[in-house]
């Protein structure tokens, strides 16, 4: 019987809230071994056996683990006691119902878990360069406060595994994006030679490539819409220098593996 690998966060008690690893799944390949996400080429049967695993690890039915068809715009999801909703083409799940898993599927981007310990609400968001651009992180804090009545500076934030600014090479279109979205270019980006990490001798001679920091982007995100920076913490790991640990596109390509990392208000008694 596998045993999934989860890295576990701390936010409060009475809370589960955890980011998968690669390891204690059936999945093989660039998706092994563990992988829950449909829609990246794995097979159905090695899909099934995986969430049969998580829950039987969080103590949950499989009708109580959501994760939406993530499509990299900033549509949010209101899950309710019914759970019926379509999870087609969202990119943030949020609940106040207990004891169900709502999580988002990352291979680079970056995953943020909020928790509004006074209304008892929580929200999953994937926040890649386009969603960041979107401003999803303030949206899904907007949306909590709409529904939930959540007050941002009651929000406990935690930023997940993803791609970091040393790794995240980009095009000077993705650059200005983030410029065109108002992002303090000084604060998210810096350039370096291109294949530095390869040649470490000369790179000032190499031509340089705008990087950015996608991790301080949804940090910087949450403290304007008014999270506190002191209930703000952020994973470490960076996916694509971590990809035997972690799942990276950027590393393995896309058709691979997915990193879930979800969300569980559980039951009072």
């Amino acid at each position: 019987m596998k045993i999934p690998s989860l890295q576990y966060y701390h936010i409060a008690e009475g809370l589960t809230a955890f980011s998968s690893m690669r390891k204690g799944g059936y999945s093989t390949g660039r998706y092994g071994e563990f992988n829950i996400n449909r829609y990246c080429g794995d097979s159905d049967e090695a899909i099934r056996k995986n969430r049969e695993a998580l829950c039987r690890l969080l103590d949950i039915t499989d009708d109580r683990l959501l994760m939406p068809h993530q499509v990299h715009k900033a549509e949010i999801a209101v899950v309710d006691e019914q759970r019926d909703i379509d999870l087609e083409g969202y990119d943030a799940l949020m609940t106040n119902v207990e004891d169900v898993c709502i999580g988002v599927s990352t291979a680079d981007c970056i995953p943020v878990l909020l928790y509004d310990p006074r209304q008892r609400a929580v929200c999953a968001v994937h926040a890649g360069w386009r969603g960041t651009v979107m401003r999803i992180v303030e949206q899904s804090i907007a949306r909590m406060t709409e529904v939930y009545g959540t007050n941002p500076a009651d929000l406990i934030a935690q930023i997940g595994p993803g791609i970091h600014l040393e790794s995240f090479e980009v095009g000077d279109e993705v650059y200005q994006a983030f410029e065109d979205a108002g992002f303090d270019m000084n604060s998210i980006s810096k350039k370096y030679p291109c294949g530095s990490k390869l040649f470490t001798f000369h790179s000032s001679l190499l031509p340089s490539k705008w990087h950015i920091d996608l991790p301080e982007c949804n940090r910087l995100q949450l403290i304007s819409a008014g999270v506190p920076d002191a209930h703000i913490s952020m994973s470490p790991v960076c996916t694509y220098m971590q990809s035997d640990t972690y799942f990276s596109a950027r590393r393995l390509g896309i058709e691979s593996g997915r990193i879930f990392t979800g969300i569980i208000l559980r039951r009072r008694d």
